[in-house]
């Protein structure tokens, strides 16, 4: 008994397109035709036309079919980087399934950088958007160093700054800065802050400076962007006094957790 392509396709789990287009590949022979022209399929076509469709349902591209199906020297080294690339899938999907439990299950937010807990869910929005806009430009490790900051209790300081108006009084601006100083200080001395832009950056400097620059200038009001001017005028004349140099020190990246220094 022969049948007809609409059979061979059903019998293979297959589509009458998809039986054309392998005959036009040819990756399946065409049959003989009846007298009526008619094509007539045997069991050696289905069982080839089962066999493209095991290997495609791998994965395996159409191009090579024809080598993996051979066995020559090819296909192992075909399937070999096909296992790797499903390898590679898997791992991505597996990342994706810690992203969405991290946000179902422990309530990180959406609004942050992956690895942010739940517990930046209190930033205020443009503290959130500054961190996004950071992570286009910055590094993983730099970005892991961020998020280790924040994952630390955060002081009366740090609430105070993000939640500066842009009216604040000289004073309070002044405070802020000598207290964030001192943090600074503190962090590089145990290297819990990223203090120099051009190692941090993932990006041309420039690309990543000017992306630092719009974030702070678009998502910090005005009196934050004056403590953190004060800030890096505090750091330098502090590193003066010292005797160092202040090389790199236009790079660095401060708090608050971790505000960019732009004020060169």
């Amino acid at each position: 008994m022969v049948w007809s392509t609409r059979q061979l396709a059903e019998l293979a789990g297959t589509t009458l397109k998809t039986v054309r287009h392998y005959h036009k590949l040819g990756l399946l022979e065409e049959p003989e035709r009846a007298p009526s022209g008619y094509k007539r399929y045997d069991v050696r076509h289905l069982v080839r036309l089962m066999g493209i469709r095991r290997l495609t349902d791998l994965g395996v591209p159409l191009s090579d079919i024809p080598a993996v199906a051979a066995a020559d020297e090819r296909s192992a080294r075909i399937l070999r980087a096909l296992d790797a690339e499903l390898a590679a899938n898997i791992q991505h999907q597996q990342h994706l399934r810690r992203q969405l439990a991290a946000i179902l299950d422990d309530g990180a937010p959406l609004g942050l950088p992956v690895g942010f807990g739940a517990g930046a869910a209190s930033l205020p929005r443009a503290q959130q958007d500054l961190l996004m806009a950071c992570s286009s430009v910055l590094t993983p490790t730099a970005m892991s160093v961020i998020q280790e900051q924040y994952a630390r209790p955060r002081d009366e300081m740090d609430e105070e700054f993000e939640q500066l108006p842009a009216d604040a009084p000289e004073n309070v601006r002044r405070r802020l800065a000598a207290h964030l100083a001192a943090e600074v200080r503190a962090q590089r001395a145990d290297r819990s802050v990223v203090a120099d832009l051009d190692a941090a950056s993932c990006r041309n400097l420039a690309l990543t400076r000017s992306v630092v620059a719009q974030a702070v200038a678009a998502f910090c009001n005005e009196a934050q962007r004056d403590v953190l001017r004060l800030l890096d005028v505090l750091l330098q004349k502090k590193e003066e006094e010292r005797g160092g140099t202040c090389e790199g020190h236009e790079n660095a990246i401060h708090p608050p957790r971790t505000a960019p220094d732009t004020t060169h």
